[in-house]
């Protein structure tokens, strides 16, 4: 069938809107009507060449959308049904798996840029290959997903609320309910207060901690923050802020400091940050490559942890489900996180914007 997707051909260029051919899916595979994707930074590192990927490639892995057509063998979805994305395929049987840490799975492998069987299903109109990204790329009006990446979302929620579950939600609150498990009563800082800081911020006051305190750049940023629970808010070009986010933890620094913006000096501040003892949990995605620097002699005496947090540790089949549902029941602010939407062709407006420093969450919706 014919469709349209977002191009990208090289780094740090515009990506290209155009018209392309899909091909059906195959087996364990499902065609789904792209409705929603989020405008989310981690596509960003491959636009600006941060991270490699084949070319040319459609981005974008947070997102919603309809099940249209099934390939042979799936059972777990079928057409008509509206899915959430799933980034990372759980095999069910590695040791990760059956452990309860699948975001780690590593049964299932498959070379860069395309399915689970070494091709791909996206062609340009001159019969060029296309590679896919996470095996989702949503930044398109239709896409070809392993059932294995699909999630039934129920009813009651709009796409562009159900899209954001998939990446800035899950990863926020599994790094604060997976990852760090905070206590209640803690002291938590969090580093970078875009899609998925907000969503630290939402998780740790929704799970009792004391204070809360966001770090950014942005005063808008600090004050969307107080919105979602921060008590307290530190603009990062005022001072010394390891000094600044001590000092309002008691002067101890907080239990937990959370890293959701993702550079070498933000994770050294999250660590350096809390207290003995604490934990330091890095979230955001630096360049590929980049090194931060963490004292060995320190690191012992203190007693610190530091902790990696991909898609918030999650199990997305157990986690996902329950947010939704807290959604349903008004326990769960999706609505405020959506700031702007963008059609399809505005797709470089939208990263301009991110760039730019838009509040929380842009999301594209398909057909405008």
């Amino acid at each position: 069938m014919r469709t349209r997707a977002a191009i990208m051909f090289e780094a740090n260029t515009p990506l290209v809107v155009e018209e392309i051919e899909l091909l059906p899916p195959g087996p364990g595979e499902a065609r789904v009507r792209i409705e929603a994707a989020g405008v989310c930074h981690s596509d960003l590192h491959w636009m600006l060449g941060h991270a490699g990927t084949p070319l040319p490639v459609v981005l974008g892995h947070e997102g919603c959308g309809v099940v249209e057509e099934v390939g042979a063998g799936v059972t777990s979805v079928q057409p008509g049904q509206r899915c959430v994305f799933i980034l990372r395929p759980n095999c069910g049987r590695c040791e990760y798996c059956t452990v309860g840490r699948p975001m780690l799975c590593n049964g299932r492998t498959n070379p860069d840029g395309t399915l689970f069987d070494g091709t791909t299903r996206i062609r340009r109109l001159n019969g060029d290959i296309v590679y896919h990204y996470g095996r989702i790329s949503c930044f398109a009006e239709h896409a070809i997903l392993p059932e294995e990446q699909l999630l039934p979302t129920g009813d009651g929620i709009a796409p562009d609320r159900a899209a954001l579950v998939g990446c800035a939600v899950i990863t926020g609150f599994g790094a604060v309910m997976n990852t760090a498990k905070i206590e209640v009563g803690s002291d938590v800082a969090v580093i970078g207060c875009g899609g998925i800081g907000l969503n630290v911020i939402a998780a740790a006051h929704m799970l009792g901690a004391r204070r809360l305190i966001a770090v950014d750049i942005d005063e808008r940023h600090l004050r969307f923050a107080r919105e979602f629970g921060a008590t307290d808010a530190i603009d990062a070009r005022s001072g010394d802020v390891v000094a600044a986010i001590r000092a309002a933890s008691d002067g101890q620094g907080p239990h937990y400091a959370f890293d959701a913006y993702g550079s070498p000096r933000t994770m050294e501040q999250a660590f350096a940050c809390v207290r003995a003892g604490g934990t330091a949990v890095q979230i955001g995605l630096a360049p590929e490559g980049a090194v931060g620097s963490i004292s060995p002699f320190d690191l012992a005496l203190s007693e610190k942890t530091l902790k990696g947090s991909f898609m918030g540790s999650s199990r997305p089949r157990v986690d996902m489900p329950r947010l939704l549902d807290l959604y349903r029941l008004g326990r769960l602010d999706l609505d405020r996180l959506v700031t702007r939407t963008y059609a399809l062709d505005e797709i470089n407006e939208a990263y301009d914007d991110l760039q730019r420093g838009v509040l929380a969450r842009g999301v594209i919706t398909m057909g405008g």
